[in-house]
């Protein structure tokens, strides 16, 4: 498995896998739409994707996203279902940290829903602390959030 950062290519696989997991369990919001497809605008604002791949086929996405000159989101984590327990949603989400950090991130935020376990593991497992949930986010899906200082 490589880690690897945003291909054009695979802008097909970052909307399916987040689509699929959306929609498993909510509904697409207007954010999502906004995320999902209009990748480059957030990339030249300085935003990154990362994919997990094995033998070009992509296990996990995630991504960090600044909010301002010291604060990024990571968002956007989605792993295939068939791929799950290999280490892939791990491998993302770590690359996504250490490229906010390395980027000039003081804070890091991740805003989120109580019923996705797994994710959940992966954000405490990082360090990550949950903290009140900002009411001015978007989602009408969030129950939880998380920080992380470094």
């Amino acid at each position: 498995m490589q880690i690897v950062e945003y291909q054009p290519r695979f802008k097909d696989d970052f909307i399916r896998l987040n689509t699929a997991w959306i929609e498993k369990y909510f509904t697409m919001e207007q954010d999502d739409y906004d995320i999902l497809y209009h990748t480059e605008e957030l990339l030249e604002k300085g935003a990154m994707i990362f994919f997990a791949v094995e033998q070009e086929t992509v296990l996990s996405t995630a991504m960090a996203a600044p909010i301002n000159d010291s604060e990024w989101e990571i968002c956007k984590l989605a792993t295939d279902e068939k791929q799950r327990r290999h280490g892939a949603g791990s491998a993302v989400f770590k690359a996504c940290m250490d490229y906010a950090l390395d980027h000039g991130a003081k804070r890091l935020v991740i805003i989120s829903n109580r019923i996705l376990k797994p994710a959940l593991h992966i954000y405490e497992k990082f360090g990550f602390r949950e903290i009140p949930v900002d009411s001015t986010h978007g989602y009408q899906r969030a129950d939880i959030q998380f920080e992380y200082l470094p």
